[in-house]
């Protein structure tokens, strides 16, 4: 599966906000991300409730759904 990764001018991947939804990041990263939680949730809440520190990269998270290694 090829993810869709926003990037900024040079070349790295952008951070995502804590106030990103769900929906918005499944959206970009299929339905496979965070599945157990609703599509209202925020990012930084997902984080909180994965044990994750606030300031934790998207690619942590990615990471515990299985969507990157």
């Amino acid at each position: 599966m090829a993810l869709n990764r926003h990037r900024d001018e040079d070349g790295t991947e952008e951070r995502k906000r804590n106030d990103t939804l769900v929906r918005t990041l499944r959206n970009e990263y299929g339905d496979k991300f965070a599945p157990e939680v609703r599509s209202d949730m925020e990012l930084g809440t997902l984080k909180d409730r994965l044990g994750l520190e606030s300031d934790a990269s998207l690619n942590d998270v990615l990471r515990r759904y299985g969507l990157k290694k």
